[in-house]
């Protein structure tokens, strides 16, 4: 069984050629899984995500700004992007590009978007090169629509998932649980309902040890119907703007550890690719594309 691929060709939008965020991963990141097979179909696209969508994560002004690309300018240099027009569809693919693999998740087990995990999105504004927090706004409508009760979101981000602990924090149903860097950003963290910072550069298995002292009892209380995870790739040892050491084996063993976790319980998960920085993009996108690879072993051989 395959396990279904979203993906949109906004997901990667221009941007200037000097800017320091690496748009061009998604796009390779799509080339990567194409090329070795992963949707042999095609990938699946969702529909960019409507203001009213967005509005139930996210203050309705602030979705109306960006939709309007007219952000004070003060919140745009904190986002770190330029809210253009191709931004702006960006992020509203990317919303629901996570809000259709989730939902993709809920009827095959396993899903992902190749974008995602905005998780510095907050309800008043974007920061730290996101916008819309894609995750909160799919938790929130999916349980509005009574698709789910109950949401787990697992963010291995290298950095603490402020936006989607402060867009989630009135929904005691709609769990957050951050691992990440505590020496890096955000310097002000919105606390999540489960925070483990880490010191700088812990490695493969005292990183591993932490995941696996914390996760099955938190899927074992919680009974989620659902798990989010934010597989960010910036734990990694090369990564440019992580402070963790993790190798490529660290990061295949812990999506490897989550997948398994969850899906051993019988419990959807949808996986979105989170942060990652490096000049080599090719690496990156390799990257990147273990989550894909583990979740496609996980549906062929059940390990």
């Amino acid at each position: 069984m395959l396990v279904p691929i979203v993906f949109h060709p906004a997901y990667e939008a221009a941007l200037p050629d000097d800017h320091r965020f690496p748009m061009r991963k998604y796009g390779r990141l799509a080339e990567v899984l194409d090329q070795q097979g992963m949707a042999p179909s095609g990938f699946i696209r969702p529909h960019e995500a409507a203001a009213e969508l967005i509005a139930l994560a996210h203050d309705r002004s602030y979705v109306d700004q960006v939709f309007a690309c007219s952000v004070p300018r003060e919140m745009e240099r904190r986002i770190g992007l330029p809210i253009d027009e191709g931004v702006v569809r960006r992020a509203r693919a990317s919303a629901g590009g996570t809000l259709l693999a989730a939902t993709l998740a809920l009827q095959h087990g396993l899903a992902g978007s190749t974008a995602g995990g905005s998780h510095h999105g907050q309800r008043l504004t974007g920061a730290g090169f996101c916008v819309f927090n894609d995750v909160a706004i799919a938790a929130k409508a999916l349980k509005a629509e009574g698709r789910i009760q109950r949401a787990l979101v697992v963010d291995l981000d290298v950095h603490q998932g402020d936006g989607t602990a402060d867009c989630l924090s009135d929904d005691p149903d709609l769990f957050t649980f951050s691992m990440h860097a505590e020496k890096n950003y955000p310097v002000r963290k919105i606390p999540s309902d489960l925070d483990l910072g880490l010191p700088d550069g812990m490695e493969d298995r005292p990183y591993l040890d932490v995941l696996q002292a914390h996760l099955p009892r938190l899927l074992d209380a919680l009974e989620p119907d659902l798990v989010f995870l934010n597989a960010g790739v910036d734990p990694h040892r090369e990564d440019r703007l992580g402070r963790l050491a993790l190798s490529d084996q660290g990061l295949r063993q812990r999506d490897g550890y989550v997948v398994e976790e969850t899906r051993q319980r019988g419990i959807p998960m949808v996986a979105v690719i989170g942060g990652g920085y490096s000049h080599d993009v090719d690496a990156l996108a390799r990257r990147h594309a273990i989550i894909f690879e583990t979740m496609a072993n996980w549906a062929a051989t059940g390990t």
